[in-house]
């Protein structure tokens, strides 16, 4: 392991794992919460070697360590015999509202399945549209394997999401699995045939059946086959038995007394209580939003598509996929999502447009794989590298968002299965065993209403066309006569620039970061300062790093400390590995928001291989706007 011992060494001074309470890491920088500080051998740590500074800040103990920090922080957890998910546990649980936390439940929860998901997804639907259009029948076996791929997953979920969330919940992932299956065990649906015992609720909403007992106390049977909220309650309750039974029991008998207990405990108590309570209120999820849908289909329809792509920025649009989900496993259907089903058609006959339209040939070339790959659902193309920077093209696709859907909610069109996006997800409205309707007919001329009136709206309302950026290495003339090769770097944001010795935070005021400067932003967005390929973006969105197409290394770090704010505040449009024009829109960041948090917005703007350049020269200039040149690279 590479940074082994130096993972040793910091370990020893920050007064070894028994003093640690959590460690995570941001861009550039470990971050221990100690439980007795005053222990941590401060000095030592500073003159190690990989080590560039240590700071106190935030209730934090930060070691700075550079670029490589996520290799450091993984040999750090490697060494010190710490998981990633209780090291992190910590931190992440102390910040961030209520809503921002179930968002990041939801998501924690569904995307490592939700690709498999929409996989088994299209099978299911081809299946049923093999069936629809007579090339196969329902007893064939063909059909019947199909619909065996398509449908195993959906029908075993609690297996699935007891994996991701438990993990999530930061417990045994075959603990989770284990009451997953529980809930989809074979023999437990049988129970339920023959005269019951007595009734329970009799006469109201929740009247209910008991065929057997559990110790004398009745169970209420339900089927969890699909289910989602009954798996993800008890997960939740699972991850806090078992850790209180980790504290009890001895170290020598942890390994199979503390599944052994969880499960004895969890799984009796879901079938007793968790499960029915579960089921009842996903019931009443299904019918509240079939409430709300029915009050007027075409108004939900016009608010849904049309701000389907809003959602999809701000991560809102997590909170929508549980209910729809719900809804196909206690409805049958979904009208929710099924109404947004237009939006990314609408974005695609905008990016049409654009490029239809555009004399930028950058963008023009950008816009080529967008649409492409928005035809198959993929829109974050589209949306970060074309409409969005453009702003008009990107309200237009709404426009073109809202009326889709508010011609499905007029239509009634719904979909079975959460399947394929784009093209791939026209079988999701397909029912199961049925012959094509005319809902699947409306869904078809939602979408080509959606991508037309996207594709006209823009080319008629227009955009402004961006002017053509380089900054790509140049030859330079100098007085002397001799021909310097330099890269030009624009400001990546409108705001005051100051010299880096004035920022705030010693990583990067002495330079051991690298050259560059620093800016307090007057405004909340954050551009590409040079055309290149993004190398790293952190998670919480305050940070954001690319290597230029002539090789320079930028870190652009947005506040002192921001990565406390776990995101809040921040919108980030770029992933790594993503290649990126300069001007392009990285991030958007709420400057008020973070100031209003108590923290300094100033962000600095570092050239982190400083040391393969002989000379990092910075703009003499109070204020600048994004395009401005701030930094002359001389190679």
């Amino acid at each position: 392991m590479k940074y082994e011992q130096l993972a040793k060494d910091i370990l020893e001074k920050v007064g070894g794992t028994e003093n640690i309470n959590s460690v995570f890491h941001c861009i550039t920088r470990l971050r221990f919460k100690l439980k007795d500080e005053s222990i941590a051998k401060t000095e030592e740590l500073e003159k190690m070697d990989g080590v560039i500074s240590v700071l106190r800040s935030g209730g934090q103990y930060q070691v700075v360590i550079g670029n490589h920090v996520p290799d450091v922080y993984a040999a750090v957890l490697a060494v010190g015999g710490i998981s990633a998910e209780g090291a992190e546990g910590s931190a992440n649980d102390s910040g961030g509202n209520l809503f921002n936390k179930f968002i990041d439940m939801i998501s924690g929860v569904f995307t490592p399945v939700l690709g498999v998901l929409a996989a088994t997804g299209m099978i299911k639907g081809f299946a049923s549209m093999f069936l629809a259009f007579g090339w196969v029948t329902q007893t064939s076996g063909t059909y019947q394997i199909l619909y065996a791929i398509g449908d195993a997953l959906f029908y075993f979920f609690p297996i699935f999401l007891g994996y991701t969330a438990i993990k999530k919940f930061g417990g045994n992932i075959f603990i989770g699995m284990a009451i997953g299956g529980a809930l989809v065990y074979p023999a437990i649906s049988g129970l339920t045939a023959g005269k019951p015992l007595y009734t329970l609720f009799a006469g109201t909403l929740f009247e209910s059946p008991i065929h057997v007992t559990f110790l004398g106390i009745p169970v209420i049977l339900m089927s969890y086959a699909s289910s989602v909220i009954p798996i993800i309650l008890a997960t939740f309750f699972a991850s806090k038995v078992e850790k209180g039974l980790k504290n009890i029991i001895p170290d020598v008998v942890k390994t199979f007394l503390v599944p052994f207990f969880t499960l004895l405990i969890v799984v009796p108590l879901t079938f007793i209580v968790i499960g029915p309570i579960a089921v009842w209120a996903g019931d009443l999820l299904g019918q509240g939003t079939l409430w709300v849908y029915n009050l007027s289909p075409i108004i939900a329809g016009l608010l849904l598509g049309g701000f389907w792509q809003v959602f999809v920025i701000f991560g809102l649009h997590w909170g929508l996929i549980p209910v729809a989900i719900n809804n196909l496993t206690t409805l049958g259907a979904d009208p929710i999502l099924a109404m947004t089903f237009g939006a990314s058609f609408a974005q695609i006959g905008a990016v049409l447009a654009v490029i239809l339209k555009t004399k930028n040939q950058k963008l023009k070339t950008l816009g080529f794989p967008a649409f492409i790959s928005g035809i198959f659902g993929v829109t974050e193309p589209a949306i970060y590298g074309v409409t969005l920077p453009l702003k008009k093209p990107f309200i237009m696709s709404c426009i073109g968002g809202a009326v889709g859907g508010g011609i499905i909610g007029w239509a009634g069109s719904q979909a079975y299965i959460m399947g394929g996006l784009g093209i791939f997800g026209l079988p999701n409205f397909i029912k199961p065993g049925s012959p094509i309707d005319s809902g699947f007919y409306m869904i078809i001329l939602a979408i080509v209403v959606s991508f037309i009136l996207g594709l006209v709206l823009t080319y008629i309302f227009g955009f402004k066309d961006p002017v053509e950026t380089s900054a790509s290495v140049t030859p330079v003339v100098t007085e002397g006569e001799t021909l310097i090769e330099h890269e030009v770097l624009v400001s990546p944001l409108a705001g005051e620039l100051i010299p880096l010795v004035n920022v705030k935070d010693e990583a990067f005021s002495s330079g051991a970061l690298g050259k560059g400067l620093g800016i307090v932003p007057t405004e909340g967005k954050l551009f590409a300062p040079a055309s290149g390929t993004v190398t790293m973006v952190f998670p919480t969105g305050h940070a954001v790093g690319i290597t230029t197409d002539a090789g320079a290394e930028i870190l652009m770090h947005i506040g002192m400390d921001t990565v406390q704010l776990e995101g809040k505040y921040f919108t980030v449009h770029v992933k790594q590995g993503d290649k990126i024009t300069a001007g392009q829109l990285l991030t958007e960041f709420d400057v008020e928001g973070i100031r209003s948090e108590g923290y300094d917005i100033t962000t600095p703007i570092i050239v982190t291989n400083t040391n393969q350049y002989l000379d990092v020269m910075v703009v003499d200039e109070k204020e600048v706007k994004p395009g401005d040149r701030v930094i002359t690279l001389v190679i």
